[in-house]
């Protein structure tokens, strides 16, 4: 890959890591499909692409600045979640841990799938099906803010991620369905997911990053660093407006997108 098709890739990854429409899925169909010559079964491909998580990290702390710094005062009452700092860290830890132990024990073996674009464009068709499934099921549950979060929702809906292990499904999808089958605005839903991968993508992306630099590739450091910054930049962009859609369009958000995931399978699938 040259550096025009890192920032590519970079910008596909900033902006699909937060929506619901899986970011390694997209990187590995887009490199497959466009040709740009991509090794899929290369030993940097996965860690380059888990590095560029590092700048869709850095851009939700930035956004949520105020969450993370609140949490320096336990004792004090969250402006959104309406119980106290400690609580609401508990329960993103809660939600954290399960997944990255299960991705720590399963990790070869999962990255088995990400050189088969076929795996991947199965995964994204199920993750648009299961889009559809959260919103057919919102519909018939009550709708709850962040102040009726309890520990037990929060460990469920952390469990979700541990379909984004697959590539194609998306954490971002997996746990907005969660949130939405626990019976929470798409709003509410969409706040917690996005607080909820922080931590996440920072450990994937600081467990993949030495990886670079024990294969002696350092020429690729460079192209990842500008990647990471661009990756941040749509991320947050990204952010930004999903919060808003999801406030706006409280029925019926994830449906376009579920959509989107389907054709977008199905045409990896007839092309591979």
């Amino acid at each position: 890959m040259n550096l025009f098709h890192v920032i590519l890739l970079a910008i596909i990854q900033g902006v699909t890591e937060l929506f619901p429409v899986s970011s390694l899925g997209h990187a590995i169909l887009f490199s497959s499909l466009v040709g740009w010559g991509t090794d899929l079964k290369s030993p940097t491909l996965l860690p380059f692409l888990v590095a560029l998580h590092l700048g869709t990290a850095v851009a939700l702390g930035i956004y949520f600045w105020k969450d993370w710094l609140g949490f320096l005062k336990p004792s004090a009452v969250h402006p959104v979640f309406k119980q106290t700092n400690q609580r609401v860290l508990t329960y993103l830890v809660v939600g954290t841990v399960p997944t990255a132990l299960v991705a720590f024990v399963l990790q070869k073996k999962l990255e088995q799938l990400f050189s088969k674009p076929m795996w991947v464009a199965v995964f994204l068709i199920a993750n648009g099906f299961l889009l559809f499934v959260g919103e057919f099921l919102k519909r018939r549950s009550k709708i709850k803010t962040l102040e009726k979060l309890t520990l037990k929702e929060s460990a469920m809906i952390g469990a979700c991620q541990v379909l984004a292990l697959l590539p194609g499904f998306s954490r971002s999808g997996s746990t907005l369905v969660g949130g939405l089958v626990m019976g929470f605005t798409h709003e509410a839903a969409a706040y917690f997911s996005f607080l909820l991968a922080t931590p996440l993508i920072f450990i994937a992306g600081a467990y993949e990053l030495p990886k670079l630099f024990k294969l002696n590739l350092h020429t690729i450091l460079i192209p990842t660093i500008i990647g990471g910054i661009v990756a941040g930049i749509f991320a947050y962009l990204s952010t930004y407006f999903l919060l808003r859609y999801m406030k706006a369009r409280e029925t019926s958000a994830l449906l376009p997108f579920g959509v989107y995931c389907i054709i977008l399978g199905v045409v990896s699938l007839l092309v591979h």
